[in-house]
């Protein structure tokens, strides 16, 4: 909110340490929320079909990788690294992460098979879909290592993951199996 009487053409930007701090805050809801679907879901954990411990895992991983972002992010600003250099490692290690979490996901989405993952509507498109929206942010992380050195593609990648649990939290709230 701009204060009375600043002229309008100042730009308002949100600092990384809040940026950060507010998405430190929203991973940990996402996770909490993780954390009632394990628990309120229709019988236990490992009664569920494959493909919902898979969505189940997704949604942990996309919750819980951001808050470990955020926290090394905000860490790393605590020190008097270079900002180009800040945003230079977290970028690195934000593409190591969602590389070595995506490549397990794959394996595991093709140990299942597109047959029994088809029980479930939309799930193959799903999967598709935010594999390759993570490998694009993935490929931005990379770029902002080698050029771009800015806080905005790390974040980029903290929010895409988020808004893909937030994805995730929904298609195991919404679709349901059906019962026999």
């Amino acid at each position: 909110m701009r204060p009375f009487g600043e002229p309008k053409d100042t730009k308002m930007m949100m600092e990384p340490s809040e940026a950060l701090s507010v998405g430190a805050e929203v991973a940990v809801t996402l996770t909490g929320f993780t954390g009632v679907v394990a628990v309120f879901g229709s019988g236990a954990v490992h009664e569920w079909s494959e493909g919902d411990r898979l969505r189940l895992r997704l949604l942990l991983s996309a919750s819980i990788v951001p808050l470990g972002l955020c926290l090394l992010g905000l860490l790393l600003l605590t020190t008097d690294l270079a900002p180009a250099l800040t945003w230079q490692w977290c970028s690195a290690v934000s593409a190591l992460l969602f590389l070595t979490i995506g490549i397990n996901n794959l394996r595991t989405f093709r140990a299942i098979g597109i047959a029994r993952m088809n029980a479930t509507p939309g799930s193959n498109l799903v999967f598709l879909a935010t594999s390759l929206l993570g490998l694009a942010t993935c490929a931005l992380q990379l770029l902002n290592v080698v050029v771009l050195q800015a806080f905005w593609p790390f974040f980029a990648q903290i929010v895409t993951s988020m808004l893909i649990a937030l994805l995730q939290f929904s298609r195991l709230i919404l679709v349901r199996p059906r019962p026999e």
